[in-house]
């Protein structure tokens, strides 16, 4: 299997999961686990599994202590703060508002790219992350969304969100280069942990596990296990061969994949306007990512 396609598939099944992510959470959260709570859930799961996965499998150690800071930053930004703005701002506003304002993030993706990493901004990357964005915001309702005054604080968090996660997607680039990517990820994982510890412990404490149903416990296991665990995994991996620009335009296929879902389970019709809706978005992302470039792949091992 090629390493570009490796890279692409990667990417695709974490905008799969993360187009199903934001029903899934608001299904469980906040009547069943409050959000810091459930921040707290998803990071222990997470890192106690890539634990097990890493000391099976990788055994890789950060071998420079002066990469301590920089992997400390990348807890703060790719896990703790990103992971608690976004839940406590999805409790708050609709996944719909939550789902367009994410799309905010491959535009800061780009800008922080261009001051940090110094890639360049090219004008086929500007149209074709405004292509994208155009599609998804149309596919998912046009002018349907209502950001009220009942939302507005869970939308400002939630753009927070966005701006902190494509900041981590440019900042841990190095990271992933320089050792291997589950290795930044397990300890991003324990660092974050620490963070959101003591605003996860008291909400923590107040689930009542007797009252989770079936669809609860499966909801929960898919936000730890789907939309953690292995999206970071499958996301470092990609920022590790990939630039920080293509990874970010993946977000734009969630509203897409999310469609898609809802057409196959029955809950939604497909209609020659989605159909043209979706083409658009693909024919945005295929402009970001077709360019010599974009995707580096060394040769594998």
């Amino acid at each position: 299997m090629k390493a570009s396609f490796k890279v692409h598939l990667a990417l695709f099944i974490v905008s799969l999961i993360y187009g199903a992510t934001f029903t899934i959470a608001k299904q469980v959260m906040p009547l069943y686990v409050k959000p810091f709570a459930f921040i707290l859930m998803r990071v222990s799961v997470a890192a106690v599994l890539i634990f097990i996965f890493h000391s099976l499998f990788i055994k890789k150690r950060i071998t420079d202590w002066k990469d301590i800071r920089t992997l400390c930053i990348s807890a703060l930004f790719g896990v703790a703060f990103n992971m608690l703005l976004f839940f406590k701002g999805l409790s708050i506003t609709t996944p719909i508002n939550g789902a367009v304002l994410m799309m905010n993030t491959p535009i800061f993706v780009v800008v922080f790219a261009a001051l940090y990493l110094k890639e360049r901004i090219t004008a086929q990357k500007i149209i074709g992350i405004g292509i994208a964005a155009v599609g998804a915001v149309l596919l998912m309702g046009g002018r349907n969304f209502n950001f009220s005054a009942q939302t507005v604080w869970g939308d400002v968090m939630v753009t927070g969100n966005a701006i902190i996660y494509a900041f981590y997607l440019v900042y841990a680039k190095s990271l992933m280069q320089k050792y291997h990517p589950l290795t930044v990820t397990m300890w991003s994982f324990v660092f974050g942990w620490f963070v959101v510890l003591p605003f996860g412990a008291g909400e923590f404490m107040e689930i009542q596990f007797s009252t989770f149903t079936p669809q609860v416990w499966l909801g929960v296991a898919f936000i730890t296990v789907g939309s953690t665990f292995l999206t970071y995994v499958l996301n470092a991996y990609a920022l590790r061969k990939a630039s920080s620009s293509l990874v970010g335009s993946y977000i734009y296929l969630q509203p897409v994949l999310a469609a898609l879902i809802a057409i196959i389970s029955g809950k939604d019709l497909l209609t020659i306007e989605k159909l043209v809706f979706i083409l658009i978005i693909f024919c945005g992302v295929f402009l970001v990512s077709w360019q010599k470039n974009t995707v580096k792949m060394p040769l594998e091992k």
